[in-house]
């Protein structure tokens, strides 16, 4: 637990934590351990404040704010004069340099700590306006699409209620498939949407477990399969179980989404064909198809939300033109420490392809 208190410098805050003591604490001991072994066989004492200005910086770099910095300036230049210098365990004051030491010791941390606190300060306001961009972009979307399919299953409804005495059995179950079509399309939304505001609220609390990654490929290509039954599809993965620290969840409907994309902007889209490889310590995911491949216009804006798919024609008239698919995947991508491209094939058709870490990041994760 941390308690943090105003002292006079205003907007400082002195933050109190375990964590940060700890980190001090080590890095004290280790740093006096250090000059009590070289002390004795060395013929100058210069570099004790060489060591223990490098153990402020340390300080000042790795806790937050500005407390532990100044602490352990003034520490430092106790033990400088009264543990490593003679006469040893008492203070004397009259040593050549020491006001200037202690001057040096303690601007160095509060220049440090100043520094890494607006560093940090600065990353997460960086952090914060992405997450404020894409949950714009998403909002953006959704604003201006999700009226059409709406009305199309509104009216589908009360068009079949008006004229159900007039319409044939098949003509009604045209219009019924229609608008669970609509509906089906709708839930995916709905689906992006949580997996957006689950990633941009905080990416550190996906939960990562090892899985295997061809029972996440046969999982989303099985939904794909029964959507989509007239697409040919091929599954390749490697002959080792391959297992991926991932959410299972999110990086099927990473799958889901990008075989979608490429039957509903690929156009000619017959065939498509999905695999995982490993590549030194990441997982290789390919997504590739027949189709007619991604224009050059699009392509800058594949994954920031402003794009649905291969062909920019296709934006005004499709109805299903969300333009979000590719930002999630990015998105849940990002999430897990991998990265997300794509390509043309020489042959003809796209390649989306995305990297997934084989063990834990723990610096994505702090």
């Amino acid at each position: 637990m941390s308690k943090k208190k105003n002292n006079l410098f205003g907007n400082i805050q002195l933050t109190i934590s375990k964590r940060d003591t700890l980190i001090t604490v080590v890095i004290f001991v280790a740093t006096c351990l250090l000059c009590f072994l070289l002390n004795p066989i060395s013929d100058s004492d210069n570099f004790l404040n060489m060591l223990f200005l490098m153990a402020v910086f340390l300080i000042s770099r790795f806790t937050d704010g500005y407390f532990y910095g100044l602490v352990s300036s003034v520490l430092s230049v106790i033990c400088v004069n009264y543990i490593f210098t003679y006469p040893y365990f008492a203070f004397n004051f009259t040593l050549s340099g020491y006001p200037l030491t202690f001057i040096c010791m303690l601007t160095t941390s509060f220049i440090t700590s100043m520094m890494t606190t607006q560093l940090k300060k600065s990353e997460k306001i960086k952090a914060e306006i992405s997450a404020e961009k894409l949950r714009s972009n998403l909002l953006r979307a959704v604003s201006h699409d999700l009226r059409t399919p709406l009305t199309s299953i509104s009216g589908v409804i009360q068009t079949v209620i008006e004229n159900q005495d007039t319409l044939t059995a098949s003509e009604q179950a045209s219009l019924l498939s229609e608008a669970k079509d609509d509906a089906q399309w709708l839930i995916r939304v709905v689906e992006n949407l949580l997996s957006i505001t689950k990633i941009t609220s905080s990416p550190a609390e996906i939960k990562k477990t090892p899985e295997a990654a061809e029972e996440v490929i046969g999982e989303a290509a099985s939904k794909f399969v029964r959507r989509f039954p007239n697409i040919k599809l091929t599954v390749s993965v490697p002959d080792e179980l391959l297992f991926i620290p991932m959410d299972p969840l999110l990086i099927e409907q990473v799958l889901e989404n990008l075989m979608e994309n490429s039957v509903l902007h690929g156009k000619t889209t017959s065939h498509i064909e999905i695999s995982v490889q490993r590549l030194g310590n990441y997982a290789v995911f390919s997504v590739k198809d027949d189709g007619i491949g991604i224009s050059d216009e699009v392509k800058p804006h594949l994954f920031d939300g402003r794009a649905s798919g291969h062909s920019s024609s296709e934006y005004a008239d499709s109805k299903k033109n969300m333009g979000i698919g590719l930002s999630v995947c990015m998105s849940i991508v990002r999430a897990h420490g991998g990265e997300m491209t794509a390509s043309d094939l020489p042959s003809g058709g796209a390649d989306f392809h995305f990297t997934l870490p084989l063990e834990e990041n723990k610096s994505y994760e702090q």
